[in-house]
């Protein structure tokens, strides 16, 4: 098993640094450089890009911020309105990432007048840096230890003070990093069948396994444990809704495709 101990900041004299906040610019550094030169390699546009991190980036952080607010601790942000803007001291929401990335998206195209599938080969490559950054940015979770779980005897539980306890964050540092390497092996095959196959399947297979990864979390009732509504976590109800939207747009655009053979073959 893994030792306990906490690194949650760096001193430089007057200065605070907190190890959270580096791994995740660490984390978000390492993805857009990748998908920078993912793009080049494909001879898509690395500036596209560039621009389109920009715009989830921001979305993204508002609104796990957003999330995390009203989901998670609200009553602790009432009694303490000042914390709201203090995002460095951790406090973010996976699913309203999500949801912000997903709006930022949408303006984004809108406003660069991106069709959706002249949008999907971007889309593809930026699904491989955010699992990229995702792993590195949860080595911060880790090495904070903001996501306990639950108790248990397995090789990779940390010594917690009260007992062995699965961390949260490493397995999502673990499950970003498999993500990462899985549908970098696959991209070219899944791109062969169609753009967008990409970021579909390694988001599809995130949801479905954070889902089950979020029983493993520590109740309310622990330091740093999650609320649930009716059994299920804020971002288990998430990633529901997450697999449930994907399926709809796997089965219709099936639908579609098929309509559209049918009707080249009568013309």
């Amino acid at each position: 098993m893994i030792p306990f101990f906490q690194f949650e900041f760096i001193y430089l004299g007057p200065i605070t640094i907190y190890v959270w906040g580096i791994l995740v610019a660490l984390g978000i550094t390492a993805g857009i450089i990748f998908a920078y030169f993912f793009c080049k390699k494909y001879l898509l546009s690395g500036e596209v890009v560039l621009d389109m991190a920009i715009w989830v980036l921001v979305g993204a952080f508002i609104m796990a911020r957003v999330f995390y607010i009203l989901f998670y601790n609200p009553v602790y942000f009432v009694q303490n309105p000042e914390e709201i803007i203090k995002f460095w001291h951790g406090g973010a929401s996976a699913l309203g990432g999500f949801m912000g990335a997903a709006l930022a998206l949408w303006l984004f195209a809108k406003k660069r007048k991106f069709s959706w599938k002249e949008l999907l080969p971007y889309l593809d490559i930026g699904a491989l840096g955010l699992w990229l950054g995702w792993g590195v940015g949860r080595i911060g979770c880790f090495l904070i230890h903001d996501h306990p779980g639950t108790l248990t005897h397995f090789v990779l539980g940390v010594k917690f003070p009260d007992g062995a306890r699965f961390d949260l964050g490493l397995l999502e540092s673990i499950l970003g990093f498999i993500l990462f390497i899985v549908f970098y092996l696959l991209f070219k095959k899944l791109i062969k069948i169609r753009f967008g196959l990409v970021a579909g399947f390694s988001v599809a297979s995130y949801a479905v396994v954070r889902f089950f990864l979020d029983f493993l979390r520590a109740a309310s009732d622990f330091i740093g444990g999650d609320v649930r509504y009716l059994a299920l976590t804020p971002a288990q109800w998430g990633m529901l809704a997450v697999i449930i939207g994907l399926t709809l747009m796997l089965v219709l655009g099936k639908m579609k495709r098929s309509f559209a053979k049918a009707t080249d073959r009568k013309l």
